[in-house]
Parts: C-alpha cells; sequence; structure tokens
C-alpha cells in the first residue's frame, strides 16, 4: 500500500491507520521532529474548542451593535443564512462606502498547503468583488523588508535565496557570533512547510569542525546546551550599543578592514566619525556600550579583538529588530561585519535569520513552484502590518511609511481568515477596542479563538487534515501530496466552498473557481509545478503518480550560497541595487526623511522601555519568544501545549536572583503588569535567563476577565503587555519586544479559564436585520 502524507509548518507526516483510528508519524529523514506536531491530531478533535457550524453574534444579529468582548453569545445558522448575510454587508459597505471600506485582514499561518491558503483564498475573492484595503510587510521582519533594500540593495527574498549556507560555514567559520540566539525551538517551523529539522544538527556540526559559538541573548537556551555555547547575556533592546561598543574597540585598536570599506560601502566616514564621538562628542566605546547592554566593557573588548583575529559569522535573529528602532542593530550589525571585511567569504561576513525558522541557510537552492493566482487589487491603499489598531482607530490619520506620507483608511468592513490577530498583535486591550470600530467583523476560522469570539458572523473551515493540498516549499527538498487524513469536523467547510458561496452572490462564481473543481485545481497547480521543474532541469512525475506515492525528493544541489560574494569579488561589474551600487552604511536616501527615529547612519536611540534607564527600577523586560510546542498561537489547545503550563497557565522564566527579590518560587502564579494590561502567568526558576528579564511563550490563546475590577488576561498571553508603536517612521514595524513590567504573586483563588470552551448560544431573535440584495445593483 502507497504511503499516506499530511504536512505543516511544523513537518511532514505519514498518516497511519484510517477513519477514527488515524495516527501521525514524522517522516523518514527528519533529524529532530518538531513536538508541535505530537498535539496536532488532538487539537483538530477538540470538541471544546473546534466551530461545530457557522455562527452569528448575537447582539449584531438583532441591533448590530459592536460590543465585541469576546463574551458575547452566538446564534448557530444555516450555511445559506450565514453567507447571505456575509454577502449582504459585503455589498452593503461597498455600496455606501466603497471597496476601500473593506480591510482584508488575512495573515497567518493556516496551512503549508497551495491551493488551501487562507490568505490567497481570500484575497482572489476580495479583488473580484472590486478589491480590499492590504497589509504590506510580516511580523516576522518588517524592518529588514523596509531596511535591507536601502542599504543592501536585497529584498528579504533576495536575502532568504543568498544566505550564506551551513555547508560554507562548516569548516570555514571559526568564530560564530549570535546576536539572539540561533534555536531549535524557533527553527521548528518554516513557512509553506518542512521535511527535516536540520538546524540544530547544522550546529552540531560546525562546532565539530572546530567553530567557536558566542550566544548574545537574555536567554542561554537560545543556544542548545549541548553546543557547549558561550554566553553573553545582554540586556533585552541594547545589541545596537552593544555593537557599537564593538565597533569602537575595532577602531580603536587598529582591526578595521579600511581597504574593504572604501572598496564595498559608502558612508564609512560618517559612521566612524559617530562611533568616535567626533561628530557628536560621545565616543560609543566598550566602556559607553557597558553602562547600556549590561555586558562588562573587558568582555566587549575581548570579543572585538577574537572576531578581528577568526574568520567570524555575525549572525543575528530575526527577533531583533521587532523592537522599538530595531533598525540599528540590524544596519550596524550589517556595518560591523563590514568593518571585519569577511563580507563574501566562506564562513564570514553576515547572516539575518539562521534559526528563525528552518530554511535559512539550508544549501538546497530555491525552486520556484505555483501558488493560486490572487488576481490584481483595483484598491492601492494600504497599511503597514503592525498598523492596524492604528488604522482603526485613527481613520484619516497621518503616517510615514517608507519615505511616503500616508493615510489610514476609514475601514467599515474587516474580513479575517487563516490567522488570530488576538494572538500576533501587540496591545491586545488596545486593538480590542480597535476592533469595536468597525460595523462588521467576518472571520473563517477552525476553532474559538479570541479573534472569532470577536466578530460578528463566523464561518467554521476545515484544518489542514481535512483536506488534499500540495506542499512546495522553495527551499525544502519534499514536495509532498497532502491526504485527507480526517473527515471534516461538524459542518466546517473549504475556505475556497466558503468563498465559492460568496462570490456566486456576487454573480463571480465561474470567475472565481473558473469551473474547476478543488481537484482540478491541484492538478492544474501540478501542471504548471511540472512545467516548472522541467525548466530547472527536474522531471517531476505526472499527477496521478506523485499522488499515489505521496511526495517527491529533489535531488541534492552542490555548492550553496555566499551572501555578497559576486559583489565582493568585482563591486564594478556586479554593483548591488543600492543607490550607489555599494553596501550604504551612510543612507542618502534615509537621511532625507528628515527622521528622528531613524537617521542616515545606524545609531544608538533610547528605546521607549528598556532595563538600566530612568524610571525602570524594580521592573522586568519581557522578552516574549516562540513557543516549544505550538506554532504561534496554533495548536495552543492541543495536550502538547496544554502539558506544558502549570495550573493552567502560560509560564514565565525568572532569574533565580529576579524570583527571590519578588519573593516568588517555581510554581507560583504572579500577575505580570504595565499601564497596557496585566496578565496571570505560571513562574518557573531558571539560571538559563538573564538577571531582570522575564521570558515567555507567545500563543497562550487570549482570555482577558474582570477580576475584582482589574481587567486581566488570567491566560498568559504577552501580548496584553506588549508595545504597539512603529519602529521608526521608516519602517513603522511591529516592536513587541520593547517592555517592561512589574511583576507581584498572585493571592487570589485563580480565575477559571473560558477560552478552553465554546461561547454560549442562544436562540436567533424573531426578526433579522439582513440583506439579499441584487449584484451588481
Amino acid at each position: 500500500m502507497a504511503e499516506r502524507y499530511t504536512a505543516a509548518h511544523w513537518g511532514v507526516y505519514r498518516v497511519l491507520g484510517e477513519g477514527e483510528n488515524i495516527a501521525l508519524a514524522p517522516a523518514p529523514g527528519d533529524e529532530r521532529p518538531s513536538l508541535i506536531g505530537t498535539g496536532w491530531l488532538a487539537a483538530a478533535r477538540d470538541k471544546g474548542t473546534r466551530i461545530a457550524r457557522p455562527a452569528v453574534r448575537s447582539g449584531w444579529l438583532e441591533r448590530r451593535d459592536r460590543d465585541r468582548s469576546g463574551r458575547d453569545a452566538f446564534v448557530e445558522v444555516s450555511w445559506d443564512e450565514a453567507l447571505d448575510l456575509a454577502a449582504g454587508e459585503l455589498k452593503r459597505v461597498i455600496r455606501a462606502q466603497g471597496n476601500r471600506a473593506i480591510f482584508g485582514g488575512s495573515y497567518g499561518w493556516a496551512s503549508a498547503g497551495r491551493f488551501h491558503h487562507a490568505q490567497s483564498q481570500l484575497k482572489r475573492f476580495l479583488n473580484l468583488i472590486g478589491g480590499f484595503v492590504s497589509s504590506v510587510d510580516t511580523y516576522s521582519y518588517a524592518v529588514a523588508e523596509v531596511l535591507l533594500p536601502h542599504i543592501a540593495g536585497l529584498s528579504i527574498r533576495d536575502l532568504l535565496d543568498e544566505t550564506t549556507s551551513w555547508d560554507h560555514l562548516e569548516g570555514h567559520t571559526e568564530l560564530l557570533v549570535a546576536f539572539g540566539g540561533i534555536s531549535g525551538r524557533t527553527a521548528q517551523v518554516s513557512s509553506s512547510g518542512t521535511s527535516n529539522h536540520e538546524v540544530e544538527g547544522q550546529l552540531v556540526r560546525l562546532r565539530r569542525a572546530g567553530a567557536r559559538i558566542v550566544n548574545i541573548s537574555p536567554r542561554r537556551a537560545d543556544v542548545a546546551a549541548e553546543l557547549g555555547a558561550e554566553w553573553i547575556a545582554v540586556r533585552p533592546n541594547t545589541d545596537a550599543a552593544l555593537i557599537f561598543g564593538l565597533a569602537h574597540t575595532l577602531i580603536e585598536e587598529g582591526f578595521v578592514d579600511r581597504a574593504f570599506l572604501n572598496r564595498c560601502t559608502v558612508g564609512w566616514p560618517k559612521l566612524e566619525a559617530y562611533i568616535t564621538g567626533a561628530s557628536d562628542g560621545r565616543p560609543k566605546s566598550a566602556a559607553w556600550a557597558a553602562e547600556i547592554s549590561g555586558v562588562e566593557a573587558e568582555r566587549i573588548r575581548l570579543l572585538a579583538r577574537d572576531m578581528a583575529a577568526s574568520r567570524t559569522m555575525i549572525s543575528l535573529a530575526w527577533s531583533l529588530q521587532r523592537a522599538d528602532h530595531g533598525e540599528q542593530p540590524l544596519w550596524m550589525g550589517l556595518a560591523l561585519a563590514a568593518m571585519l571585511g569577511e563580507l563574501g567569504t566562506p564562513g564570514g561576513g553576515f547572516g539575518f535569520g539562521y534559526g528563525s525558522i528552518t530554511q535559512v541557510g539550508r544549501s538546497l537552492r530555491p525552486s520556484s513552484w505555483p501558488s493560486l493566482r490572487q488576481g490584481r487589487n483595483p484598491i492601492a491603499q494600504f497599511i503597514p502590518v503592525g498598523r492596524i489598531a492604528d488604522m482603526l482607530l485613527e481613520p484619516g490619520g497621518r503616517f510615514t511609511y517608507n519615505g511616503r506620507n500616508l493615510i489610514y483608511p476609514d475601514i467599515k468592513l474587516i474580513y479575517w481568515a487563516g490567522g488570530n490577530p488576538f494572538h500576533h498583535h501587540q496591545d491586545l486591550n488596545r486593538l480590542a477596542q480597535a476592533w469595536r470600530r468597525p460595523e462588521t467583523i467576518i472571520v473563517n476560522d477552525i476553532w474559538w479563538t479570541a479573534t472569532a469570539r470577536r466578530a460578528d458572523i463566523v464561518l467554521p473551515v476545515t484544518s489542514p487534515l481535512e483536506r488534499t493540498d500540495i506542499m512546495a516549499n522553495r527551499f525544502d527538498s519534499a514536495l509532498v501530496f497532502m491526504d485527507k487524513a480526517m473527515e471534516p469536523y461538524e459542518q466546517a467547510r473549504d475556505d475556497h466552498d466558503v468563498f465559492c458561496g460568496l462570490a456566486e452572490r456576487f454573480g463571480a462564481r465561474q470567475a472565481f473557481a473558473e469551473g474547476l473543481d478543488k481537484e482540478d485545481w491541484l492538478r492544474r497547480l501540478w501542471s504548471e509545478a511540472v512545467v516548472m521543474g522541467a525548466r530547472s532541469g527536474l522531471a517531476l512525475p505526472d499527477f496521478d503518480a506523485f499522488r499515489t506515492v505521496g511526495r517527491f525528493d529533489r535531488p541534492p544541489t552542490k555548492g550553496g550560497a555566499v551572501l555578497f560574494r559576486d559583489f565582493v569579488r568585482d563591486p564594478e561589474r556586479t554593483p548591488l541595487k543600492t543607490p550607489s551600487g555599494r553596501i550604504e552604511l551612510f543612507s542618502e536616501f534615509i537621511a532625507a526623511q528628515g527622521l528622528a527615529d531613524c537617521r542616515g547612519h545606524p545609531m544608538w536611540i533610547e528605546p521607549a522601555e528598556r532595563l538600566g534607564a530612568p524610571g525602570a527600577k524594580g521592573r522586568l523586560h519581557l522578552v516574549s519568544g516562540q513557543p516549544l510546542t505550538r506554532l504561534h498561537s496554533q495548536l495552543d489547545n492541543g495536550p502538547a501545549s496544554r502539558a506544558t503550563k502549570i495550573a493552567g497557565r502560560e509560564t514565565v522564566f525568572l532569574h533565580p536572583q529576579t524570583a527571590r527579590r519578588h519573593q516568588v518560587a517555581d510554581g507560583d502564579v504572579v500577575k505580570l503588569s504595565n499601564a497596557r494590561g496585566a496578565c496571570l502567568a505560571a513562574v518557573v526558576v531558571s539560571d538559563d535567563i538573564g538577571p531582570d528579564v522575564a521570558w515567555m511563550a507567545t500563543g497562550a490563546w487570549f482570555d482577558p476577565q474582570d477580576v475584582d475590577g482589574d481587567w486581566i488576561d488570567v491566560h498568559g498571553n504577552p501580548n496584553s503587555l506588549t508595545f504597539d508603536k512603529g519602529a521608526s517612521g521608516l519602517t513603522q514595524a511591529p516592536s513587541a519586544l520593547t517592555t517592561l513590567v512589574s511583576v507581584e504573586k498572585w493571592t487570589k483563588p485563580l480565575p477559571p479559564l473560558t477560552i478552553d470552551r465554546p461561547p454560549p448560544f442562544v436562540e436567533a431573535p424573531s426578526a433579522w436585520i439582513g440583506s439579499n440584495e441584487e449584484w451588481p445593483p
């Protein structure tokens, strides 16, 4: 019997058994299968949180209120009734305010499949009915998406394609300096799926080949203990200051490769004047950096000397730029690598995102694969992805972004599919207030997440285990036929079927589906993949053979990539796509924007909140990272995630000294709070955390409750506390890692969770406020 497979962002799995007796097993060849997958099947079957039938919020259905508290009752309705309501609201808003009043808010990691990709399905539908306001960039690396083209001439896709591969690090890298660490925890996942988890194995091989690893992070576990890495427990949000201290030492002790800087960069004299203090009277010395970063000055000097004496790879985790002024450590990290003169060399230079997801640094050369075409959006207006609360709270407000002056739209309807903004956005209490502004919110979801509970119309959709699809990651060796492992839960429908039903109500079903059923679409996508593969010399089997075998493995490729190799060899003949053709240590474009929070060259700019700053005494810096047992908030309802909680609460890691000072111990529940909100968490005491740092995983399903007059997330989502501000006027990127909190022991009875069960349901009111208008009018 042929193997059956399915896939997720956290791995490829064999489907064993049939019907109710199925099980999932990691696919052969996976070096270190993800823990996330152990909770997948149970989460998909969880009756307490799955959405069984279409539902409409009772207050909205009866009187169109906007009281989206997350505590509302719902009315279960038929699919026809739900689709009529949703289509009627879309038509009403388009007629009254136009498509510029619709926000297509799909953002998330719902499926690794090429066809059942919620964002593509939603955007294809909305584009057919006149378009929508969209978002640009990602929560993962929004700073880099805007900044890197200006300073390095690289899009984020270019960077991922050209990042120096692990095979060029092994045997060449003598010193790996990992700002933010390189962790198997974060490397469990990859957009579009992954068939192998090799990052920790790559690090082991690198170490055995003689590389020394320095982990510069508030968390020792951001590099695996087995690697014996040296740990520098830097204060969060001070990496830029530390890098300046390293750079000053290189200048002071004569270790700068000035010939490289003259040949391959522009703007060095201005940056050097800033580092030495010639331009502002304040040298960015090791002693200066020590005061800010908490790292001893002599340790900074020793590391700088070691970097100059070794083939050094400077690695920055994506997390470093998810902070106030997150442009500065990224820009200065690249500048530091340029000062060492090892860009473009095997084993040396600069890396961004090693371990942030699985695929960064793979030697397999990327291949392009087809995806569902979304069509053209007639609406040009957009917002940066992290500015959704600003958009809703300040319609007509002005903001800057990437050299442009823009205006927030006035949004009347949000349609969200495939994501959970009440997990991934910052300052969830502020978002909850903003969420009350639109007239209507429609959500496609699998589970009763915090977002689904705050929708007006909720449409239950299938999980990836309940449908067929194709996994095809540009950087993965396997193409996988994702077999349907189980029947859809209750009345759940595929997103494609939902949008077919809505398109029909707009007279656009033929244009949306093109007369194809879902298998026809998969066959079309695969036939396009066969053509694309042939262009690169890859002979893919026909669709039926592929479905029968279940997966196709690409042959390994040799050579890998070395970032900036061709440019460094001949900057004149292979210039970068920057205005100067060089790496821009000073950018005329950025300087011309006149922004106080992002100048023409890297700078130390005081973040809004940090340890060591005035007013920070007695407070902790909250660091929120990717969890070990779920993907963001996905599968928080599964047994793997629930097993890591204490008393049903998310855990917070504290250093022993910090725990003693606050008079808490292992297992105690504490309240973390600041002016933005509060949440409960259970303490884990660990000397793997820096002093005055509180480390929490993201993704506990948001469950705010009124506890004796205090509004508290009783489950432990750190985004109930995080800072919702653009990193700068250049990028407007998320700055969640700029967060100080107070901590106190919780002595009251623990409030029971409500997020682990369905919302209340009531009977439909006698009269509905509905619409069944013809379209087009």
